[in-house]
């Protein structure tokens, strides 16, 4: 959809990467005025997605450098244009993925704009105008207002922010399969990790009953412990996943590493449903069998709808679910970046933009 072309004159401070190195370094560009369909939000933080990462390298062939990264993000509005009547200054607002669909195809009709073929991401894409998009590894951000959410008042800001990408990642699939509305499914979860974490969280809030399955035996103490899962299977261990075959109603696979879906598929009932969000470079193996002789179903998921993200934002208010995170200052951006490679977070890092710029809350 086409609109007037907006004046690219506000200077920005921000992060990016310049080349395949993914070395995140301060970076000024410009942003558009903030025109009548637009929300201009100060960001207060913006959380660090492995997607980020993917994008810094170049990993995945489509990166348009300078890329400034980041589609976790929440702050504060400070400019509404004159057809935005949802916002207000001041408000608590957060930002995703999507910066642009094309607002006419059936998918946009449906509320299912995430899925359209014209989607454009908040960083990376290409705007209505034609101006290449930057993401919230910086200062504030334009943005129009049917890309954007509320936050609730009751959520810190800060452990907010992942929900806007890992949150409604894992949110939107459990609503696709009714395990919002129904109560005492047996529910596993492939990885414990920045995905694993939150779904583990929305399946407990409804009363699942959750497995974790995972590659890594120290996983159990936290699985158990520190997040009050139900069971532990250990993937790598063919005891326990012959001892728990068909066991399962429900899985969500949030692994991003090449693995076989054959010996997961054997975990789930007769017509259990699997659902893929992790998006590993490789295809994934997918034997037959498990799939025949269980009458089960493979799926994949991306992210959320507007609508889906302001209903997680909200049921995440009524329920107090937010991200456990390890909060850094923008001189650790790359540091974070490396550890996240290797896994060493527990469970996403988010960037405390607020502080770059002495924004007092």
């Amino acid at each position: 959809m086409a609109q007037t072309t907006p004046n690219h004159t506000q200077s920005v401070s921000g992060w990016a990467a310049h080349d395949p190195s993914g070395k995140i370094v301060p970076y000024t560009f410009k942003r558009r005025e903030n025109g009548v369909d637009d929300v201009t939000i100060k960001i207060l933080y913006c959380g660090i997605c492995h997607t980020d990462l993917h994008h810094a390298k170049n990993d995945w062939g489509i990166t348009m450098y300078p890329v400034v990264p980041g589609h976790e993000i929440v702050g504060i509005v400070t400019k509404v244009g004159n057809n935005v009547t949802k916002f207000s200054v001041g408000d608590r607002a957060g930002v995703g993925c999507l910066a642009a669909t094309c607002l006419k195809c059936e998918y946009c009709r449906e509320g299912q704009e995430n899925y359209c073929d014209e989607v454009q991401f908040v960083y990376n894409g290409i705007f209505w105008d034609g101006s290449i998009t930057y993401g919230g590894y910086s200062e504030f951000i334009v943005v129009d207002h049917r890309y954007v959410v509320r936050v609730p008042d009751n959520l810190p800001m800060d452990a907010a922010a992942p929900l806007l990408c890992a949150g409604i990642t894992v949110y939107s699939p459990l609503k696709d399969n009714n395990l919002l509305e129904t109560r005492g499914k047996r529910v596993g979860v492939v990885g414990l990790g920045g995905l694993g974490h939150v779904a583990v969280k929305f399946a407990k809030a409804f009363d699942h009953h959750v497995t974790v399955i995972s590659t890594s035996p120290s996983k159990e103490k936290e699985a158990k412990e520190r997040l009050g899962v139900d069971d532990f299977i250990l993937s790598t261990n063919p005891q326990q996943m012959l001892s728990n075959k068909r066991s399962l109603d429900f899985i969500l696979d949030t692994v991003s590493a090449h693995h076989s879906l054959g010996p997961i598929l054997e975990l789930l009932k007769v017509n259990g449903t699997l659902v893929i969000v992790g998006a590993p470079d490789k295809p994934f193996d997918l034997p037959s069998f498990p799939l025949i002789f269980g009458k089960r179903v493979v799926k994949g998921s991306m992210i959320g709808s507007i609508e889906e993200t302001q209903d997680m934002m909200d049921l995440c208010g009524k329920h107090n679910i937010t991200c456990d995170i390890e909060v850094v200052n923008t001189n650790r951006i790359n540091e974070a970046l490396d550890r996240l490679a290797k896994n060493d977070v527990k469970y996403r890092f988010v960037i405390d933009i607020a502080a770059e710029f002495s924004i007092k809350l």
